[in-house]
Order: C-alpha cells, then sequence, then structure tokens
C-alpha cells in the first residue's frame, strides 16, 4: 500500500472529524455526520494496522477516534447550574402541579384525626379499647413529653428524619398499587387521634399541641405530599388520559424521583426542629411560631416559584434532550 497516497486520499475526512469532536453542541446533521465519519475512521485505522503499521498515523487516528468516541457518549454532568434548576424549578414545578393531590390528602387525614381525637377524648371506654388505664396514665404523665428529650438533639434529629423519610419513600414505593399508601396514612391517624384524644381527655391538650405542632406541621406536610403524589401515580394508570398506561406510569414516576429527592431537605429541616425546638425551652408560643414559620417559607416555595416554573414549562420530568423518542397519542 502506499501509506502517502492513503494519507492524502482520507486526511480531509480525519481532520472533519477531528473538529467535530472538538464542537461542544452538534447539530443533529454534525452528529450524524460524526458518528458516520468514526466508522469510516475506524475502517481506515484497522486497514492501516494490517498494511502500513506507520506509528505516527496510527497515533494520530487512534487519538482522533478516542475523541470521536467521547463526543459521542458525552453526557452532562453535575452542575451548579442544573443544582440551581432542580431547586428553584424542577421540585416546586411538580410540587405545584400535583398540589391538588396533596392539599386534599391533608385536608381529609387532618379532619379524620380530629374526628377520630374527638371521639376518644368524649369516650372513656373508646380509650381502654385502645389503651389501658395505667398506660394511658404513664403516657399523659411521662412518655408523651419525654419521647421528645429521651436522646441526644443529633441523634434524635437522625432517628427522625431517617424514620421520616421511610415513611415517605414507602408512600412514593408503593404509589402505583394505592393501597399501602391508604394503609400508612391510616395508622399515622389514628396514632395522632388516639394521643390526642387522650392527653385532652386528661387535661394535657395544650402540652400535646405544644410539642406537636412546631414539627408536625412541615413534617405532616411531607408525608401528605409524598402520599398525595404515590396517589397520583396510582391514578396515572386506573385514568391514563390520552397516553398509555405506560407513558402516564413513566412521566409520574420520574417526577416522582424529584419529590422523592426534595422531600429529604424537607424532612431534615423538620427533623431538626423536632430535635433542638420542640423540647427546647423556649416559650410554647415561640416553638409553635417557628413551626408555623417553617411551613409558611415553605408553602411560599411551593406556590410562587412553583406557579412560575409551571408557566415556564416545567413538570418535574426530564427534558426532552434526556427522553427519548416516545408514541402519539390519542387528542
Amino acid at each position: 500500500m502506499d501509506l502517502d497516497a492513503f494519507v492524502s486520499a482520507h486526511y480531509g475526512e480525519w481532520e472533519r472529524l477531528r473538529s467535530l469532536a472538538g464542537r461542544r453542541a452538534l447539530t443533529g446533521a454534525e452528529a450524524d455526520e460524526l458518528l458516520d465519519l468514526y466508522q469510516r475512521v475506524a475502517t481506515h485505522l484497522s486497514i492501516l494496522r494490517s498494511a502500513a503499521p506507520d506509528p505516527t498515523v496510527l497515533q494520530y487516528l487512534s487519538t482522533v477516534l478516542a475523541k470521536a468516541r467521547t463526543a459521542s457518549l458525552r453526557r452532562r454532568t453535575l452542575s451548579w447550574s442544573r443544582a440551581g434548576d432542580f431547586v428553584i424549578r424542577e421540585l416546586p414545578a411538580v410540587l405545584y402541579r400535583t398540589r391538588w393531590w396533596w392539599i386534599t390528602t391533608a385536608a381529609v387525614n387532618v379532619a379524620a384525626a380530629l374526628v377520630i381525637g374527638v371521639w376518644v377524648a368524649r369516650n372513656p371506654s373508646v380509650q381502654t379499647s385502645f389503651i389501658s388505664p395505667g398506660a394511658a396514665q404513664q403516657l399523659v404523665g411521662h412518655d408523651f413529653r419525654h419521647y421528645y428529650s429521651e436522646y441526644g438533639g443529633t441523634d434524635f434529629a437522625a432517628r427522625v428524619w431517617t424514620n421520616n423519610v421511610w415513611v415517605a419513600a414507602i408512600s412514593i414505593a408503593f404509589g402505583v398499587l394505592g393501597f399501602p399508601i391508604a394503609y400508612v396514612l391510616w395508622n399515622n391517624v389514628v396514632n395522632v387521634g388516639v394521643q390526642g384524644g387522650i392527653m385532652v381527655s386528661y387535661g394535657h391538650g395544650a402540652e400535646f399541641f405544644g410539642l406537636i405542632l412546631p414539627h408536625g406541621i412541615l413534617e405532616l406536610t411531607a408525608v401528605f405530599i409524598a402520599a398525595g403524589c404515590g396517589l397520583r401515580l396510582f391514578w396515572s394508570w386506573v385514568e391514563p388520559g390520552g397516553r398509555t398506561r405506560a407513558d402516564a406510569m413513566a412521566h409520574e414516576g420520574r417526577s416522582l424521583v424529584v419529590v422523592a429527592l426534595g422531600l429529604i431537605g424537607v424532612l431534615l429541616v423538620s427533623g431538626a426542629i423536632e430535635a433542638f425546638v420542640t423540647p427546647s425551652g423556649l416559650p410554647t408560643v415561640v416553638r409553635v411560631g417557628i413551626g408555623v414559620l417553617a411551613e409558611i417559607i415553605f408553602l411560599t416555595y411551593v406556590f410562587v416559584l412553583g406557579r412560575r416554573a409551571v408557566r415556564e414549562g416545567y413538570t418535574g420530568d426530564v427534558t426532552a434532550q434526556d427522553l427519548s423518542a416516545v408514541r402519539p397519542v390519542a387528542g
């Protein structure tokens, strides 16, 4: 083989491939051209290795092909701008888009807990069906208050955060089935309602609300969000609309990943409040005020940034450039 003639004939293609591989962004036509040139230059390298193994030319082609391979498989890496998009746009967008699901979930559960609490508080016989009189005295006189100061602040915060993240994860992971979420929520409602009813019936209602509200407002909001979004996933295959069930579930499932990641931070805040504010010596009005302030900040975040993000086209799903081709839908 005449090496000089071969190089002269194909050098333009090699340089074109090197040029495309060095660009930060390619059009669709350029991406297709890069892949086509990559295959041809790889063939050229194979021919030269067999017929005219010149070290300089082989090294040059190997370098060009390596750069082209990296360019064709290039992935976007996590950056501060991407992290900012997640916090400012993607998370609030999906929380705002699913707002009626978790608001309804919250309203139903709070109403149910109040009904159970009033029922238990007004009927001593109902209390004894849940807990013995001796255990009720222990709960009122010691256990409920002692629970928040039993462990050191940092250790307790870690325990609370882990437990709450687990509850939220269960609601999200099993959302497609629907019934596990109802079971988790019902257990939570009964637990809060019964304990609150017993504390109120023994004259410790102010203590109950003074200890549960500082952290409980934000904590329960996070749990209701997880449950509401999980139920939205369940409904996506019951009533997928114009999409196929698979596409509807994929869309909601990808959005749930955003919710799950966001709730880790929300529950971290509520866990810190429960560990360091709830058992503190601050006046009750201050402790409850901190919990209310945290809730106001969170809801403002959701409804102000979320509304804006949805108007800009964010849904909490992956962007179009990350989404593979989808099937046409009805409507």
